[in-house]
């Protein structure tokens, strides 16, 4: 289109086409205009469909971008000389959104090596408010339904497919195929658990680091999908697998985990983790599906490749979350101050596994029962913590997934629960003791206690009892103790963690 089809003053415009859309950069504003394809999960096919498209895509996105959609524009006039909100009857429509600043989205961010934690944290914490505040689905409807779930993943198989000569796809492609049906029956259960609790909701449906940008300092999400209601009404762990799936793909696994673990800590949905590496591998087959599809429809050799080398990314990510992982629960045991929050989350980005947090859980745990916050911190609530803790690793080690477990475990039964707990599971069992001079301990207290940021309740009173009372760690536990203090750096602990002893 040109200067003369805009109804405000143009000096550049600039297109970018997708597999879908052709999307019109005019400096101030952007309009975005739908293909008219039928690909059967997508039919933009008609002009009344893509009106009607137009419109979801506005009322999806100002969820989370209001200040970048704007309207539903006509576009009257004719292909040759459009004319966007001009006179007369419209031939198509565009959704209207304010630009942008080139170079924002977090997948430029993340190629630039620019994308940070903090980036990162404040994404978990969006998603995590997104996901408890939007419509669950109703019992009735067939979304998030086995059925509809296996019938999402088969399709990308044949969609690929029927794109890509059989020599570059079969055998990977039967592989994980064949991987996803037994999934589809291993997991059955808990696919109709996570539908039947609420878990299914109306979702982006499409969050990946190419549709969210950071304006003015902030993670946006946009381009929700609008074309197919069966594709955003998913499993909100399917969506937060999808932007952990782009981060890993990349290889930027510490962001990953940060990612998780923050989206974790504010929803305790730690159950929908049983289901983390099938949505992974269903997440990265979308990616490759995409990459196909735009492959077949792209005529530049050199961009072809370049399509060509995303699908084989992102099948061999797939690939890689198919044979079974070794499971690990690790205990972080210490006194109050002693640094286990802050050593454990650098684990947990390190090596990818799930952090649980007892002072979390505690309070997470006492809002679910309507407890005296007075009270939360006796004996039988505290045993009550410990056991929620081990009610929440359990099916994740069962799934393949290591948990490091954040809480004092100064008391030797607690720790003990937790070993057996591992060896049910078939997982190694290591503990990392924290120490510090008391000096030290006191003094992060005060500084935590000044900031008031932190979910530990825990003062200098409740550090002294601890110091008072604490008893150390057995000589039968020492085979599988890593001990950390002050001076210890992460590289050195992981080493040895990596030793047998430590690991079952």
């Amino acid at each position: 289109m040109t200067a003369a089809a805009y109804p405000h003053p143009v000096s550049d415009i600039r297109l970018i086409e997708t597999h879908i859309s052709w999307v019109f950069l005019t400096g101030t504003y952007a309009y975005k205009v739908k293909k008219p394809v039928d690909f059967g999960f997508l039919d933009f096919s008609t002009l009344e469909l893509r009106l009607r498209f137009c419109g979801e895509e506005l009322r999806l996105n100002r969820r989370l971008a209001p200040d970048i959609y704007l309207a539903v524009c006509p576009i009257a006039g004719s292909p040759q000389t459009p004319r966007i909100e001009g006179e007369g009857p419209p031939f198509e429509y565009a959704v209207k959104m304010r630009q942008f600043k080139e170079g924002s989205l977090l997948a430029d961010l993340a190629a630039a090596q620019a994308l940070t934690a903090d980036h990162i944290g404040a994404l978990a914490r969006l998603i995590a408010e997104f996901h408890c505040s939007i419509p669950q689905s109703g019992g009735e409807d067939d979304y998030g339904s086995l059925s509809s779930i296996r019938k999402a993943t088969m399709d990308n198989f044949t969609h690929i497919e029927a794109i890509l000569p059989p020599e570059q796809v079969a055998r990977d492609i039967a592989r994980l195929r064949e991987s996803a049906r037994r999934d589809h029956e291993t997991l059955a259960g808990v696919f109709r658990a996570r539908k039947r609790e609420g878990y299914i909701r109306e979702c982006h449906g499409d969050l990946h680091l190419a549709n969210i940008a950071l304006i003015d300092g902030k993670p946006v999400p946009f381009d929700a999908i609008e074309f197919n209601p069966e594709l955003r009404w998913i499993d909100v762990i399917s969506e937060l697998a999808f932007i952990a799936m782009d981060l890993e793909a990349r290889g930027l696994t510490r962001l990953a985990a940060k990612l998780v673990n923050g989206y974790l800590s504010v929803t305790g949905d730690y159950g929908g983790m049983v289901l983390w590496d099938y949505y992974r591998r269903y997440r990265a087959m979308v990616r490759a599906k995409i990459a196909a599809l735009t492959w077949e429809h792209t005529a530049q050799d050199a961009a072809r490749a370049a399509h060509l080398a995303g699908f084989r990314r992102y099948v061999d990510y797939a690939l890689s979350l198919v044979p079974d992982r070794p499971a690990r629960l690790i205990l972080m045991h210490g006194v109050s101050g002693s640094g286990k929050t802050h050593v454990a989350a650098q684990l947990a980005e390190e090596t990818g596994a799930i952090m649980i947090r007892s002072d979390v859980e505690r309070k997470r745990l006492a809002s679910h029962r309507h407890a005296d916050p007075a009270r939360i911190y006796l004996p039988a609530f505290t045993r009550a913590t410990y056991d929620r803790l081990l009610e929440l690793a359990t099916p994740l080690l069962h799934a393949g997934l290591s948990v490091i477990l954040d809480a004092t475990f100064l008391e030797r039964q607690y720790r003990e629960d937790a070993s057996r707990v591992a060896d049910t599971c078939g997982a190694g069992f290591a503990i990392i003791a924290m120490d510090a001079p008391e000096a030290t301990l006191r003094e992060r207290i005060r500084a935590r206690q000044r900031a008031g940021t932190d979910p530990s309740d825990a003062d200098l009173d409740v550090l002294e009892r601890q110091l008072r009372s604490r008893i150390p760690l057995s000589e039968d536990e020492a085979g599988f103790t890593v001990n950390c203090g002050p001076d210890s750096t992460l590289p050195d602990l992981l080493a040895r963690l990596s030793d047998p002893r430590a690991q079952s």
